[in-house]
């Protein structure tokens, strides 16, 4: 099963005409550029690589991809390892808590993504989101790169996160402007223009109106909102940002009557 990825290596090998010695030699010198040992590619490892199907290491999988001119993650999916599916993988195993997620798409995949996240995370918890959009269904990679992770963040509310309600509905997501970290004491006449902060805690994440008092920052929950206050001594807490864009369902409030 194994040995046709190892098939195809030989094949674009001998239509380089490159030998043996010569893509031990190249790789020696990927090896010094690294500093590390582990991308060389030894004549009897590159032999056994090609005709006994043994898998190649991840340094020297790397070694050959740069020496044979080739994209990484097409030989990848040469050994069954698909990327695009990374993330979706992810979203199958549940973790407690809240969490970051730093999965990217690629530039051209599209992914079919399953109709709820409900079976693959927890949804009731606040967690940072790269790719974790699988409720809406089919997306195109290169829509989901639009959403500029280089310049945003973005995370899920989560389902039992009643902080901002009505302002933010458990289950929304959420783009945050990095670049905005400063709490604000002032400037709003109204409360839908107070800005909203995601902040990073050591338990976990929170989301809500913030206030930087004696030392301490302070997470206030909407008025109408059943959840407390938090309160995080300086060191404690961070703010990662402002939120600045929603995406929020319309049927939280029957959603919430059926949990009661």
């Amino acid at each position: 099963m194994l040995q046709e990825p190892g098939q195809k290596l030989r094949r674009v090998r001998e239509r380089l005409r490159l030998r043996y010695r010569d893509v031990e030699e190249a790789s020696e010198k990927i090896a010094g550029k690294h500093q590390n040992d582990e991308f060389v590619i030894g004549l009897s490892r590159l032999a056994d690589i090609e005709n006994k199907g043994t898998l190649p290491s991840i340094y020297r999988l790397y070694s050959l991809c740069a020496i044979y001119r080739l994209d990484l993650g097409a030989v990848l999916r040469w050994y069954g390892v698909e990327l695009d599916q990374l993330a979706i993988d992810a979203a199958r195993i549940m973790l407690e808590h809240t969490h970051l997620i730093e999965l990217k798409p690629s530039n051209t995949a599209e992914v079919t993504l399953p109709a709820e996240l409900s079976g693959a995370v927890d949804l009731r918890r606040t967690f940072y989101l790269s790719r974790h959009i699988q409720r809406w269904g089919a997306f195109s990679a290169t829509l989901l790169n639009s959403l500029e992770p280089e310049r945003h963040r973005y995370a899920f509310i989560g389902t039992d996160d009643w902080t901002m309600y009505p302002v933010i509905a458990p289950g929304s997501f959420v783009q945050i402007d990095e670049s905005r970290r400063k709490v604000a004491s002032d400037g709003w006449t109204h409360e839908l223009e107070r800005p909203i902060y995601f902040v990073e805690h050591r338990t976990g994440y929170a989301c809500g109106w913030c206030a930087d008092r004696d030392g301490w920052l302070i997470v206030q929950p909407h008025s109408a909102s059943p959840a407390a206050p938090q309160m995080f001594a300086r060191g404690q807490a961070e703010v990662v940002g402002q939120v600045i864009a929603v995406a929020m369902r319309l049927d939280v409030a029957r959603r919430r009557h059926t949990r009661s």
